[in-house]
């Protein structure tokens, strides 16, 4: 696979649920069609999801959202001081469900997640982390974004 940024994902019904909520997969390769386990390739920002339980119920409910890594934008991540990775790291059902409510809405706008804003994401986690409503992305805020990401492309 590529140099791109790889994520397994597993898939056991109801006992462990690992997907992209969105972003944009490249590749996808099956490594176990048994066990539902599949290696994906990500480029740009992506929401992955991560959910296991037990038989006494949920043990894990988190979300991610990354930024994903290439060759290509190390020498961009130079240029414009911009600390790749992790946008957001949120665990907790409620919370998690508070994202994923925030991901629908910038959907609602017609806009595809991974084109917003990255310090859209890094809001939504401090606000959370603290316990504050997050402001909701608007069509304002988007076209900022993309005027600012033109200059300093």
């Amino acid at each position: 696979m590529s140099e791109l940024t790889h994520v397994e994902l597993t898939w056991l019904k109801k006992r462990i649920e690992n997907w992209i909520r969105f972003g944009r997969i490249v590749e996808n390769q099956v490594i176990d069609a048994t066990a539902s386990r599949r290696l994906v390739c990500a480029e740009s920002v992506f929401a992955f999801v991560r959910w296991a339980s037990n038989d006494y119920g949920t043990i894990v409910s988190r979300i991610d959202i990354l930024r994903a890594f290439n060759q290509a934008n190390a020498t961009r991540r130079c240029r414009l001081c911009v600390r790749w990775g992790e946008l957001l790291r949120i665990a907790g059902w409620p919370k998690v469900e508070k994202v994923l409510q925030a991901i629908d809405g910038v959907e609602t706008l017609g806009i595809d997640p991974a084109d917003a804003a990255p310090e859209h994401w890094r809001h939504i986690h401090n606000c959370l982390f603290v316990g504050e409503r997050p402001r909701p992305y608007t069509h304002r805020r988007h076209q900022a974004w993309l005027r600012r990401r033109k200059i300093c492309s």
